[in-house]
């Protein structure tokens, strides 16, 4: 992309996310409240990621488990996980958790759309794996992207389905551009309703 293009994804980014943050500010509240209830601990969980050329940064979702990890060994979220809590489990279906991210785009370490970050432990462990890794890391990691529109989100069980993930980035991060962007933005509203594998 262009200096023009960047520039333009960024203010894309910025008026997104705050009429975002405005229009289901009334949910935000309702989902804190029902975070606080059902367990103690805090509304927000954070942790560390890979952003855009290696650079780590602090993700803000809202707390779906019981669990705050973030270190060098992370478990990945999977099927019927025991830490996820009851209101957690609906927020991972729906992605409602990750909408606090809206304030990442804000601050400028994430985009609307990009590759989704991974936790600073898995970034070193799939490095090893998956040839070509790091230009996923070539442009700035986003709420939603080109591998989560295909079904391509939640537990990577294996290497094969980790890959599939990965090629699907470091294909987004070669092509990207501001019809990509906007394409990725309105398959997303339908890929929420599906809720494939997100637990």
């Amino acid at each position: 992309m262009g200096g023009i293009q960047i520039a333009a994804k960024r203010v894309m980014d910025v008026v997104l996310a705050s009429i975002g943050l405005v229009v289901f500010s009334p949910i935000f509240v309702l989902i804190a409240i029902a975070v606080r209830m059902e367990s103690r601990g805090s509304v927000f969980f954070r942790q560390n990621r890979t952003g855009k050329n290696g650079k780590p940064f602090r993700i803000f979702k809202f707390r779906s488990m019981y669990v705050m990890e973030d270190g060098p060994t992370i478990e990945q979220a999977r099927r019927n996980d025991p830490r996820v809590t009851r209101v957690g489990r609906y927020l991972r279906a729906s992605s409602l958790d990750e909408f606090p991210q809206l304030f990442n785009v804000l601050k400028g370490e994430m985009s609307l759309v990009g590759p989704r970050p991974h936790a600073v432990a898995h970034d070193k462990h799939f490095a090893e794996l998956v040839a070509n890794y790091v230009i996923r890391q070539h442009v700035k990691p986003g709420i939603t992207g080109w591998a989560q529109i295909h079904g391509l989100r939640g537990e990577t069980a294996d290497v094969n389905a980790m890959r599939r993930r990965i090629e699907h980035d470091i294909w987004y991060a070669l092509n990207v551009g501001l019809l990509l962007d906007a394409e990725i933005l309105a398959r997303t509203v339908i890929e929420l309703f599906r809720a494939k594998n997100a637990y």
